[in-house]
């Protein structure tokens, strides 16, 4: 076993067509793959002693999920043994009828009652198989939903830090591939259970027969298992081994299907050079899938010698207990069934604990999660929002994000303070980096400052309850989430406490434009919008962001934070939405502008200006453009007007 371990942490080395189009093995770096060689870390004995373990694990969340289900599997399972017991010692009666001196008539009719009961044990035995698969069946699905929403219900209301943490979400990935696993167990489970009754039911009933056939049973036993685990495990290795060749093939056939790349595929005539390197790896894998063909069945050559030569010992044994008359010709057939029967239980348990082991790594990464989820949650509850604030301050905010990465290395904002006046359009302007979105998360709760305060007409956000203060924000940014449902849809989710309003959904897709999007739908408001589903349908960037503003306005909270709004619009459709913008303050909403077209904030109450996390200047459009020429935003400024007069020129 150690060999096979050794095996499955040798890397696959890469052919030339990886080597080409990669640099080498296409691997993934994902929280789910820390756990794909605990098939072989674990030698047979270590897994035997953590079996209860994990049967406890698995019997938890089977108990969580349908009490009724998991009473149903454990007791037919007791059953089955009991009957498989029964059926030996039924079948050990009739052979001692049978086989007993006197007329045939009579030894029959001694035979019936043994022979009725063989026919009861096997029909109950059937019926027990029967319930058990059944309860089985139930199970599987609603543990993987319960593992599922253990997860998820947590995860919804971590921080949104810890989201975008990366060894938070690198276990994220582990527990997600757990609740799969989780539903596997309880099949591995089962069979588990289920071999060992078996095992239990053959060993008790050759221990009654004779002690000596116990020993016979584990040497006709221990060459199939040996020879079960071993091709598992040589599988297994191979696997591990090619599993990055063949990803790498599959994101070859797939990038030639896809729709992005197929201009030019066409255009450049890469689909002939990416088939050949795809039909390259292909044949590798072939290849690799041979010669494991072949050892399995060397594998199964030599266990079936070894069985034969277990059986020629076990057989002369049996053949010497009975010439010294030791054992009586119907405690040896009875024995041969029940040393079958046991050996083949016996063989599959080794297979289903390695199966149950290897799996429960992952439901235990779900468990971690679990409790890393609920020590990083959102706060619940805290000192009401204020009703009308008058003003939000910022004081001496500073914040870095956490995780590692070149965003660890320096603080995104930096001591910054500044003023958001209630009711007004306020602008953050500044280059890439300088911390503007941050800072509007920072605003809407999604984060906490590192230090300093972000004030509420004096009270401090920390204290403050974070649902009441995510009810106040709408956010609309240029990559807000596209979902895949109905244009309707779309626009209603932007507020789920109520069911949709059909009135308010168009009233708010009016006023962005969003309502002639929607007539030029093959089904208007009911169009699925998303590609790859049976009558779905894209819409172009500058459609999804009305959509988006659509969605904002039906959410209906009194601060709009509008990130990069018109980034996919045409200049006519651009001055549009900055108009509407502007409307909303008429309602004493208070809009975050964030924008790099320094020339859309004209209208601003208040601009803000930032470089590189620091706030550089504040004022109006005016003020700001009466600053000297080494004021941030006139240079900006006067650098866009400059590269759009240059455009207009040429």
């Amino acid at each position: 076993m150690s060999g096979a371990r050794a095996a499955g942490r040798v890397p696959h080395q890469a052919c030339a067509s990886e080597q080409l189009l990669f640099g080498g093995p296409l691997l993934d770096d994902a929280g789910w793959n820390q756990h794909e060689d605990a098939f072989l870390e674990m030698s047979l004995w270590a897994m035997a002693a953590r079996l209860p373990r994990l049967v406890a694990s698995t019997v938890r969340l089977a108990w969580r999920a349908d009490r009724r289900a998991l009473w149903t599997v454990g007791a037919a399972e007791a059953v089955r043994g009991a009957g498989q017991a029964a059926g030996l010692v039924a079948v050990n009666h009739l052979l001692t009828a049978v086989l007993a001196a006197g007329p045939l008539g009579a030894r029959l009719h001694a035979a019936a009652p043994a022979l009725l009961g063989v026919a009861v044990t096997g029909a109950v035995g059937a019926l027990a198989a029967a319930a058990s698969t059944s309860g089985t069946g139930r199970l599987e699905p609603k543990v993987e939903r319960t593992a599922t929403e253990m997860y998820l219900e947590r995860v919804i209301r971590v921080e949104l830090s810890a989201v975008e943490d990366e060894e938070f979400h690198r276990l994220l990935d582990s527990a997600q591939y757990g609740a799969a696993s989780a539903r596997r167990m309880v099949r591995y489970c089962a069979g588990v259970v289920g071999s060992l009754v078996s095992f239990a039911a053959a060993a008790g009933v050759l221990t009654v027969l004779h002690p000596v056939l116990l020993p016979l049973l584990v040497l006709m036993t221990l060459p199939r298992s040996w020879a079960s685990l071993r091709n598992a495990r040589s599988r297994y290795v191979s696997f591990r081994r090619w599993v990055q060749h063949a990803r790498a093939g599959r994101l070859i056939g797939q990038t030639l299907i896809r729709t992005e790349p197929a201009p030019e595929i066409r255009v450049h005539g890469v689909g002939p050079f990416l088939l050949e390197h795809y039909r390259r790896m292909a044949e590798s894998s072939e290849a690799e899938q041979t010669r494991l063909a072949r050892g399995a069945a060397r594998v199964q050559l030599v266990a079936a010698a070894l069985t034969g030569a277990a059986a020629l010992v076990t057989y002369a044994a049996l053949g010497g207990l009975l010439l010294t008359g030791v054992l009586a010709l119907s405690v040896a057939g009875t024995a041969v069934l029940a040393t079958r029967s046991g050996a083949t239980g016996l063989a599959a348990l080794v297979l289903q604990v390695n199966c149950l082991y290897e799996e429960a790594c992952y439901v235990q990464d779900l468990e971690l999660l679990c409790r890393e989820a609920e020590a990083r949650a959102i706060p619940v509850g805290g000192l009401p929002v204020p009703e009308r604030p008058e003003l939000i301050r910022f004081e001496n905010v500073s914040f870095t994000y956490p995780g590692g990465g070149e965003r660890e290395r320096r603080p995104v904002l930096r001591d910054v303070t500044l003023d958001i006046p209630v009711g007004k359009v306020v602008a953050l302007v500044g280059e890439n980096g300088s911390g503007k979105s941050t800072l509007v998360k920072l605003l809407a709760g999604l984060y906490r400052p590192g230090s300093g305060a972000i004030r509420w007409d004096g009270v401090d956000a920390a204290a403050l309850d974070r649902a009441q203060l995510s009810a106040r924000f709408a956010m609309v940014s240029q990559d807000f989430h596209r979902w895949p449902l109905t244009a309707r849809m779309n626009v209603a989710i932007g507020r789920t406490d109520t069911p949709p309003d059909e009135e308010r959904i168009l009233a708010a897709a009016r006023h962005s434009g969003a309502d002639k999007v929607a007539e030029g739908l093959p089904r208007g408001w009911d169009t699925l919008l998303g590609r790859g589903y049976k009558n779905g349908h894209e819409i172009s960037g500058g459609q999804w962001q009305r959509l988006g503003i659509a969605r904002a306005r039906y959410r209906d909270a009194p601060f709009l934070i509008v990130d990069e709004p018109t980034s996919a619009l045409d200049a006519r459709a651009e001055l549009e939405v900055f108009e509407q913008i502007r409307r909303l303050t008429d309602a004493g909403r208070t809009v975050l502008l964030i924008t790099h077209r320094l020339a859309s904030v004209r209208n601003a109450d208040l601009i803000h200006v930032l470089e590189r996390g620091r706030l550089r200047e504040s004022g109006t459009f005016e003020e700001l453009m009466r600053a000297s020429s080494a004021g941030v935003f006139r240079g900006l400024y006067e650098l866009q007007r400059a590269q759009y007069a240059a455009a207009d020129c040429a």
